[in-house]
């Protein structure tokens, strides 16, 4: 199977964030026949009732190739055009798994061991596989994150806070508001503040960015609503803590503030001779953290496609990928100088 039917294989199995465990069990079921022919070994890492990272690893690992198993929603099936793969999850982040088990392929016909593969659940909502990886690191020295960079090593990416804003108030009927107290309308005027806040900005990484991204509320459009929630994600360029002092302050005694989500901004590692970015959006590896090795960033796909309906990757770049991350794991393997610091 080449990395285009593989691509569209991990992508017409549905892995919306929860969901995981049919493409686990694909690429679990894949690796183990991969590993029993190559001398390696495969684990099943669970992380609660059916959701589970898998990990693969040829000799004991100094670099592990490492991305994602969900998707956001809806889910969307394969399609293939002459230059690109459509679907979702195609470009974030199944074209990449797609592109990681084929540069082990090449690799372990190279007789190259010494790496392993890290696939994880949760990173679209909340870093669950992550969280349970980082607490069974495997002795990697570099990890090599893959995330849509159209194939350049990101030199940095944004952090992000995740917040829930929840008011209360008290339901009556709707004929007679004076009775109750909208939910809603305190929700609506804390959102209108959190909105104004001025937040940081950073010379390398720009202004930080704030979304609200949904909002639920009420019980009936003829009763006062007592309950209103809404979901904010910013992209944060420093520390979160000042930023949601901000929110709190601004919400007052209106709205409860509850902390979801907090990952700091991360500066990669660089490799001479490759392309570089910039990067906004968040990625495992805070959470991940040193135990699995000094970071990279790097993967297939425009990140601009990730998360729409028209979501798609380039061929061209599903097949560099697999010479990339197999040079990279060679590049790393053969010292430490190979590096250096971003």
């Amino acid at each position: 199977m080449n990395v285009f039917e593989l691509t569209r294989a991990l992508v017409d199995i549905e892995s919306v964030t929860g969901n995981e465990a049919g493409v686990g069990s694909y690429i679990l079921d894949r690796l183990l026949r991969f590993a029993r022919s190559t001398g390696g070994r495969v684990e099943r890492m669970d992380v609660e009732a059916d959701r589970f990272n898998v990990f693969a690893s040829w000799g004991e690992p100094i670099v592990t190739l490492s991305t994602h198993m969900d998707t956001v929603p809806p889910f969307l099936t394969s399609g293939e055009e002459e230059d690109h793969i459509s679907g979702r999850g195609s470009c974030d982040a199944k074209g990449i798994m797609a592109s990681m088990i084929g540069a082990a392929e090449k690799l372990r016909a190279d007789g190259v061991g010494h790496f392993a593969l890290l696939f994880l659940v949760g990173e679209e909502r909340d870093g669950a596989g992550a969280r349970v990886a980082a607490q069974s690191p495997r002795g990697s020295r570099y990890l090599i994150n893959g995330e849509p960079t159209e194939n350049k090593l990101a030199v940095a990416s944004k952090g992000a806070l995740r917040l829930e804003l929840i008011a209360r108030g008290v339901a009556a009927h709707s004929a007679y508001p004076e009775l109750g107290e909208s939910a809603v309308e305190k929700l609506l005027d804390v959102l209108d503040d959190v909105r104004r806040i001025p937040l940081p900005s950073d010379e390398l990484l720009g202004p930080s960015t704030l979304n609200i991204g949904t909002i639920s509320a009420g019980r009936a459009p003829n009763v006062i609503a007592d309950y209103a929630r809404a979901e904010i994600m910013i992209r944060t360029v420093g520390g979160a803590a000042a930023v949601e002092a901000a929110l709190v302050s601004a919400a007052g005694a209106r709205a409860e503030v509850k902390e979801i989500l907090a990952v700091p901004p991360v500066n990669f590692e660089r490799v001479e001779g490759f392309s570089t970015t910039v990067v906004s959006y968040t990625t495992d590896v805070p959470i991940l953290g040193p135990g699995w090795g000094k970071p990279l960033l790097i993967g297939p796909g425009n990140i601009h496609l990730a998360h729409t309906a028209g979501e798609r990757v380039s061929k061209k770049e599903l097949v560099a990928a697999v010479d990339i991350y197999a040079a990279l794991v060679g590049r790393l393997l053969s010292g430490p100088l190979s590096v250096t610091a971003s």
